[in-house]
């Protein structure tokens, strides 16, 4: 098994966490660095000379980068799976381990698996976020009722997800043109269009920074993004509305929480009028049908 690695600008302590912990539990790891310099590799050769990295000419995105890695990974010899991973994340000792026996355990089932991915937690929150699963006009928040809880779910986050390579090859990569963010959304909803089911693993555990510090709502911690991020989240929100193919339940319960979200954080997310600016240029983008890296004046 090859676990790919996202990097970009990282911080190298992080980055050192998270290769002790999962090289490991895997066959091979390669950091696919997304434009940072040479520094990134002569950091690696020097503090993991077993780690491969890939080094990108220029920033073209998580998805350029996670599909790139797959085909690194196939040219090596991998024919089973690989396991996604983001620059900040810290999986337990025994995450692969647990996501492989539940994805063994629900193939030899019969089930059409998608992928397995990793329960998270962040330190910054109090709670660890639920796995999400939409059941008519509702988006269910799924808590792990116990440590052995496998949850059937719409999709997961790329990071701690583990994907069969057969699956990768029918479905196919992550969608390239929509740069950061809904990248996991869209493929997991794409892999469910091929008939493959998504599942969270309760007892697969990591560590993950989501965003910037979250802020803190009565006795919520709601995830914050930059002004940046919010431009994606807002425009690829829309391009896949416009897709024939997502669910039009799917679309109608996120537009209301992209509209709930819009109005959120154009009130609470500071500096407000750079997150409203960008959040709106998103939705107009998405309206438009623009995709690709944002091009800054």
């Amino acid at each position: 098994m090859t676990a790919i690695v996202v990097s970009y600008q990282p911080e190298f302590a992080a980055l050192a966490r998270l290769l002790t912990a999962v090289s490991p539990q895997v066959g091979r790891v390669v950091v696919v660095d997304n434009g940072s310099g040479a520094e990134v590799d002569t950091w690696l050769r020097g503090h993991f000379p077993g780690v491969e990295c890939l080094r990108l000419k220029q920033n073209y995105g998580i998805a350029y980068a996670q599909n790139r890695g797959i085909e690194w990974a196939a040219q090596q010899g991998a024919t089973s799976r690989v396991l996604l991973l983001d620059q900040d994340s810290e999986p337990e000792l025994d995450m692969v381990a647990a996501l492989l026996a539940v994805l063994q355990r629900l193939v030899d089932d019969g089930h059409p698996v998608a992928c397995v991915g990793a329960r998270y937690t962040d330190d910054r929150q109090d709670n660890p976020p639920p796995f999400l699963r939409l059941h008519g006009l509702r988006l269910e928040r799924c808590p792990c009722l116990t440590p052995d809880s496998v949850l059937a779910v719409e999709y997961l986050i790329a990071s701690g997800c583990l994907i069969p390579l057969p699956v990768l090859e029918q479905v196919g990569g992550m969608r390239e043109d929509l740069f950061i963010d809904y990248v996991d959304i869209e493929w997991g909803l794409r892999a469910k269009r091929f008939g493959y089911q998504s599942f969270g693993v309760c007892r697969a555990r990591m560590k993950h920074n989501l965003g910037c510090d979250p802020i803190k709502f009565g006795e919520r911690y709601i995830p914050l993004h930059s002004p940046l991020r919010h431009y994606y989240h807002f425009r690829n929100a829309v391009l896949l509305y416009r897709e024939s193919w997502v669910p039009l339940n799917w679309k109608l319960v996120d537009g209301w929480r992209l509209l709930l979200k819009y109005g959120f954080y154009g009130i609470f997310a500071k500096p407000r009028l750079a997150h409203w600016r960008l959040m709106t240029l998103g939705l107009w983008h998405g309206l438009r049908g623009k995709s690709g890296k944002l091009e800054r004046d």
